[in-house]
């Protein structure tokens, strides 16, 4: 869910009037590259200990999710809301970590 909402705001940023895309662009980019380093680190993980995690539906306030590991299967159904908001906050961490360390200001 993250890769694909910063995509979609990289896009609105680079069509925006912005007078200094470059830093947000930057921002962004070093953002998806730790993102997608750590999604294919959960997903080795999650194949080597047979795992997976389907999306099976979205009704209006909820999004259900079905886990499934050695033959057992569990439904969880989250609220979209609570998603979002956990999806928000981790962008607030990613954004942290891709800040440079060299910078002083």
């Amino acid at each position: 869910m993250i890769i694909s909402i910063l995509e979609r705001d990289r896009e609105v940023i680079e069509i925006s009037s912005f007078k200094l895309k470059g830093p947000y662009i930057n921002i962004i980019e070093n953002t998806l590259k730790n993102v997608r380093a750590e999604l294919k680190e959960t997903n080795n993980y999650a194949r080597s200990k047979n795992m997976k995690l389907i999306k099976k539906g979205k009704d209006g306030s909820f999004t259900e999710y079905a886990f499934i590991h050695n033959g057992y299967e569990d439904k969880r159904r989250y609220m979209n809301i609570r998603l979002r908001n956990r999806t928000e906050e981790l962008i607030n961490v990613y954004f942290a970590k891709s800040e440079s360390p060299n910078l002083k200001g």
